[in-house]
């Protein structure tokens, strides 16, 4: 019997989301004025740090089962600033306050600076409609 390979593990999940993390902050920064897209990359941002925010809790879900408590609360510590800097990413962006969301995307690309993103990636553009999904979520 061969080996079972899972290619959509929750490690894998949060690597991508980083790496998209990454690549919406690099076009948010081409920003020369905020538009549409602006708000876009902004809500995917948001959009994003919550799901990595929800990857670490299924990360160190099944640690804790195994009594490796030190561990776990090691990996929460490393990801804590996603609980943080998302929350303000996303009141800057209701408020538009368009230089507090550059300097929190500033931040958050700073806490990703060690994420390698190849120029020619294949992530594609997860942004498109983003500010529509965070506003339904908003309402919904």
């Amino acid at each position: 019997m061969s080996r079972l390979v899972k290619t959509n593990s929750v490690g894998t999940q949060r690597t991508r989301l980083t790496k998209s993390i990454v690549v919406a902050i690099r076009e948010l920064m081409k920003q020369k004025s905020p538009d549409s897209y602006t708000r876009d990359y902004a809500a995917y941002i948001v959009l994003a740090l919550r799901a990595v925010d929800d990857t670490v809790e299924r990360t160190v879900t099944p640690w804790e089962k195994r009594d490796y408590w030190v561990k776990a609360d090691k990996f929460r510590m490393e990801w804590q600033w996603v609980k943080t800097l998302g929350p303000q990413l996303e009141e800057a962006l209701l408020t538009e306050d368009w230089a507090e969301v550059a300097f929190q995307a500033a931040q958050i690309a700073g806490k990703l600076s060690s994420v390698q993103v190849s120029p020619r990636h294949r992530l594609g553009t997860p942004w498109d409609d983003a500010w529509k999904k965070f506003q339904s979520g908003l309402n919904g």
